[in-house]
């Protein structure tokens, strides 16, 4: 089965239990704690994320499969936008993939085997199952780490009532190491391995659909769709002599970046209408944020630019009629009419 998951074009094939993950209280406190934000269906489901049985019922192998996405160095990549969102929708490129592990799994055993696949889509916990199945550990920063490539990876889960015998775990390898934690532009992580999403840039640029909290938009910056400095910053990820990866088919080619979103401008982002918008993110994760999204974190990271040339621009949408995105970009303006030393408010 192994085999057959890295010849459809996955980087790590990792087999775990289909039982409960033993931690749900701490799960179920998390969301207690309000620090899912306004992400409901996260709880919706809960006892079916602590227990892939409730989702398949008779299941016995959980099944995790990784892809690493790039490949460019990060340095030729503006963090305005988070890697994982510059190419094809990885929904996409996975789902197709773990599709055809479906279709070739079934032809495979000869008794009748069930199986239900998600990518990011279904109630189930991927970083946990992956981190059982031996694909990697999950860091301080709550993301996955292979030891060989680092966390810039996709990940999928295929649920089977299919008995396989499951990998060792992968011991954790963070140490006394905090450049994650000390890193986070908005103090989004209260403790090691723990996530305050209603902190984190990841949730509030795409997730998020009312006003940005004044109080996480300096440390926003100019990015204006996610977040990957808890990465960018891990030495996991800047490691030198990794393995070479392939591409026989054409995978990590689709997640590549995308011409328009490899270093867009924030003159070009506030400009864009709906239909324009509707254009450039065809295919693409970036359409997670919406329109409206978009726009309102564009004129966050324009009032951080101190860029005096966009404040036409943002004069424009504090001018408008949608009261979001007038009252972010009145915020923006008057951070650069401050810079330059003019006042229109």
């Amino acid at each position: 089965m192994r085999a057959l998951g890295l010849a459809l074009g996955f980087d790590a094939v990792g087999f775990a239990r289909a039982e409960p993950i033993g931690r749900g209280d701490a799960v179920r406190d998390w969301h207690e704690r309000g620090r899912s934000g306004e992400m409901a269906y996260l709880a919706a489901r809960l006892e079916e994320r602590l227990d892939p049985r409730r989702v398949l019922p008779g299941a016995r192998t959980v099944i995790a499969v990784s892809l690493i996405y790039g490949p460019e160095p990060l340095a030729d990549l503006d963090p305005r936008i988070s890697r994982y969102a510059m190419g094809e929708d990885y929904h996409d490129v996975l789902g197709d993939r773990l599709r055809a592990f479906e279709a070739g799994l079934v032809a495979l055993v000869p008794e009748p085997v069930e199986t239900r696949a998600y990518v990011d889509t279904g109630p189930v916990l991927e970083r946990e199952w992956a981190a059982r199945a031996g694909l990697g550990w999950q860091a301080k920063n709550t993301c996955l780490i292979d030891p060989a490539h680092g966390s810039y990876a996709f990940l999928g889960v295929l649920l089977t009532d299919l008995e396989l015998p499951p990998d060792e775990v992968e011991p954790d390898h963070c140490g006394s190491c905090r450049a994650c934690l000390d890193a986070c532009p908005t103090d989004a992580f209260p403790e090691p391995y723990v996530l305050d999403a209603t902190r984190c840039l990841s949730y509030t640029t795409i997730e998020l659909r009312g006003a940005i909290p004044e109080e996480h938009r300096e440390g926003q910056g100019t990015r204006v769709y996610g977040c990957d400095v808890c990465q960018a910053v891990c030495p996991w990820n800047r490691r030198t002599g990794r393995p070479a990866l392939d591409d026989p088919l054409g995978l990590r080619a689709r997640l590549a970046p995308r011409t328009a979103w490899r270093q867009p401008t924030l003159a070009w982002l506030l400009d864009l209408d709906e239909e324009s918008w509707r254009e450039v993110t065809r295919r693409s994760a970036l359409r997670r944020a919406r329109f409206r999204g978009l726009l309102r974190n564009s004129l966050v990271a324009a009032g951080n630019s101190e860029d005096p040339s966009l404040i036409p621009a943002v004069r424009r949408h504090a001018e408008g009629p949608d009261p979001l995105l007038a009252e972010h970009a009145r915020w923006a303006l008057a951070r650069l009419e401050a810079k330059a030393g003019t006042s229109s408010l």
